[in-house]
């Protein structure tokens, strides 16, 4: 089953979107191919390796470059500021297999500028066969396609003088009719942080937790639900962990949660909530996924609304779909604060978009802001 959540594929633009796909495997350069042209894509050039990737930006000037980790010559990682340098805007999903060293150096890629990641198949067989991996690939370069053709407007006034007023909450660019919850008269302090995040979540999860910093986060455990495959979500907690300064992990089962710890839901399993605001207890459960996700956003945001009431803060960051949407309903009805990342700075404005366009958000905020908003929540009511 595809660790990410299944969207389904809108018809191709009337432009196709242009790929350059690199990997050292002619069988996995084919099928792409193939896959891509009978999505209405078009493949512009392939490349055995990360030298001839680079060689060939000029002449074909892609949206989008599927880049394999794992190539002679000059591999993914090198390649990547390379193509980054030489064709800036370009977007970059990096393709690895499912190992703990892929992970990582994938995660090291998403640091570097590449925009995501696409978990392989080991080997040419499954590649063939793994419908989950054609999915996912095809509505990558579908929605990554996009971002690199839009263009977006300038600022409207309005827009522009509502970011410039201390008292409102600094909203950029949305999309579709977005309303605003007033924040709670009366505030509980809040017990926990809950983050939900898919796509382009790491590199963005990663910059809020570093602009909160260790100190103010050492009052508070740090629970989150990152769409992502076994094996990655260890790594992941372990990035964070480097970069932050505080434990970081998995969470496991029957593990009581702490203050000052970073707790993050395994691959393939939902990681739930039971027992009292007081005396916490992580839950992982295998059971059927939840919005198309395992782990889902939902699972985790709904054990929390029922345990910590009013006392949670939370946000919604950069992913695909809709997952955090019910959960977030549970939140705010029970009190809870609620912010969401703005479309001008997600990789993909589903799910924060989602919870802003039904009215749940107390803010939505570009993500350069958002760690300094919930840092101020936090020291405020503590």
């Amino acid at each position: 089953m595809s660790a990410f959540p299944a969207v389904a594929h809108a018809p191709a633009a009337r432009s196709p979107i242009k790929v350059l796909v690199a990997d050292d495997s002619a069988v996995v350069r084919g099928l792409v191919s193939r896959w891509l042209g009978e999505a209405g894509h078009e493949v512009v050039a392939t490349a055995p390796n990360g030298r001839a990737a680079v060689d060939a930006l000029a002449r074909c000037n892609p949206d989008v470059v599927l880049l394999d980790i794992e190539m002679p010559e000059l591999d993914g990682i090198q390649a990547l500021p390379l193509i980054l340098a030489k064709q800036p805007g370009v977007q970059v999903v990096m393709m690895s297999t499912l190992t703990q060293r892929n992970a990582d150096v994938s995660l090291r890629c998403l640091a570097l500028g590449a925009v995501d990641y696409i978990p392989k198949p080991e080997s040419n067989r499954g590649v063939t066969t793994s419908d989950g991996f054609r999915s996912d690939l095809i509505e990558r370069i579908r929605v990554f396609g996009a971002a690199r053709a839009r263009r977006r407007p300038a600022p409207t006034a309005v827009e522009t003088a509502a970011s410039a007023t201390p008292a409102a909450p600094a909203v950029s660019r949305l999309s579709g009719t977005v309303t605003l919850r007033p924040k709670p008269r009366t505030v509980a302090p809040p017990r926990v942080l809950l983050i939900g995040s898919s796509t382009g979540g790491p590199r963005a999860v990663g910059e809020v937790l570093e602009k909160i910093g260790a100190a103010t986060l050492r009052r508070l455990p740090v629970l989150i639900v990152q769409h992502m495959p076994p094996v990655f979500t260890a790594v992941f907690a372990e990035h964070l962990g480097a970069r932050i300064g505080l434990p970081a992990a998995e969470g496991k089962a029957d593990e009581r949660i702490q203050p000052g710890r970073i707790y993050v839901a395994p691959g393939g399993r939902h990681m739930r909530l039971s027992g009292s605001a007081a005396d916490t207890v992580i839950r992982l459960d295998d059971g059927p996924p939840v919005n198309f996700c395992r782990p889902a956003v939902d699972v985790m945001f709904l054990d929390a609304a029922a345990l910590y009431g009013g006392a949670t803060l939370s946000v919604i960051l950069t992913g695909m779909g809709s997952d955090g949407t019910a959960g977030a309903r549970a939140l705010v009805e029970a009190g809870g604060t609620l912010l969401a990342q703005d479309e001008a700075t997600s990789t993909v404005w589903g799910m924060p978009g989602s919870v802003a366009k039904a009215g749940l958000c107390h803010a939505v905020l570009p993500l350069p802001e958002i760690g300094s908003a919930l840092r101020s929540a936090i020291a405020e009511r503590v």
